[in-house]
């Protein structure tokens, strides 16, 4: 027997009927022979965290335009705090662990540099639209390892489609259950680090955010994290693993929450001021590789076979980290002082 078979075995022990077992994958896009020492779901997982998407999630904006402090989130925190929660609960319902890890690791990797603000522009400059959790798949299927994609599991694949919410709700009962777990850890992740770091930069103040919230999830920011995890466990357990689920008190104050947010700092024009300048970079970027194809496909494109000029401009720019997309454009765009030797 294997490691991979030993560990596949205590799966069978510890893991509830309703999870997603390992040895049940549905398998890769492209077959391979399976390791010896790791389950499928941990393969992944490792493969998502060494891959070169993953590291410039360091440099990507999560809400604040590269923030002086040291402090602040950006997407790889962020990213690093889903990952942490999902664990949390997929553990306490005896969910597969390594499964909600992986998805999770991989679930912002088609994030675009300057947050949302660099999403929007490309949404509307390429035909066709644009969204970050489509942009994901991508990655992990064609754009890393030099075109050959991570091959990951069609588990993991499915998980990185169904995590986001846009405005939408936090819930996702169709979702396997695993899946549902990174929705609800990224919408815990987010709205709890969102409003510490809006504290942090002085946009909002503690007594800000709404009485009734502060009420029912806390305080400080790790007891709101507290609340909504241990309420989650709570409801679901209560269900019958039916769905990942919160209670109605804390559901309705975590939307409060997020309409606040929306409402004091996601569009708040202080924040964004930074980000109307970040859209014209993005803007006369995508618009440079469109006008000067030759060189584009010479110096910064990745090949791929069919994608059209408009595909790789945008895998291009979505990949970018923030400091790269202003230097770019300060390089192309802006003049150069002479040197003298």
């Amino acid at each position: 027997m294997t490691i991979r078979e030993s560990l596949e075995q205590q799966e069978d022990l510890i893991l509830c009927d309703q999870a997603t077992f390992s040895r049940r994958t549905r398998g890769r896009p492209r077959p391979e022979p399976a390791c010896d020492i790791r389950p499928a779901f941990q393969h992944d997982r490792d493969r998502v965290l060494h891959c070169k998407a993953f590291r410039r999630l360091k440099h990507k904006t999560q809400v604040f335009l590269a923030p002086a402090g040291d402090h602040y989130r950006t997407r790889l925190t962020h990213t690093l705090e889903v990952s942490q929660i999902g664990r949390t609960l997929a553990r306490a319902l005896r969910l597969n662990e390594s499964l909600v890890e992986a998805i999770a690791l991989a679930h912002d990797l088609g994030h675009t540099p300057f947050g949302h603000a660099g999403e929007t522009v490309l949404a509307r400059l390429r035909p066709g639209g644009f969204h970050h959790s489509l942009q994901s798949l991508r990655v992990v299927d064609f754009l890393e390892k030099a075109g050959q994609g991570l091959n990951l599991t069609h588990e993991v694949r499915d998980g990185i489609l169904q995590h986001t919410k846009g405005k939408g709700d936090l819930l996702l009962a169709a979702a396997p259950l695993e899946a549902q777990v990174v929705r609800i850890s990224d919408a815990v992740a987010y709205l709890t680090a969102d409003a510490d770091d809006a504290v942090r930069a002085g946009v909002l103040t503690p007594e800000d955010i709404p009485e009734a919230v502060r009420r029912t999830l806390g305080e400080t920011h790790g007891m709101r994290i507290d609340t909504m995890v241990r309420d989650v466990v709570r409801h679901t357990l209560e269900r019958g693993l039916e769905a990942v689920v919160m209670g109605p008190e804390v559901h309705e104050a975590t939307m409060g929450l997020r309409e606040f947010l929306y409402e004091r700092v996601y569009d708040n024009p202080a924040v964004h001021g930074d980000f109307v300048k970040a859209t014209k970079i993005l803007e006369e970027l995508y618009d440079y590789f469109l006008r000067r194809p030759d060189w584009f496909l010479d110096n910064l494109a990745q090949p791929i076979p069919g994608a059209e000029i408009e595909d790789l401009a945008t895998d291009f720019i979505a990949g970018m980290t923030d400091r790269y997309a202003l230097a770019l454009y300060e390089n192309l765009f802006m003049p150069q002082p002479w040197k003298v030797f």
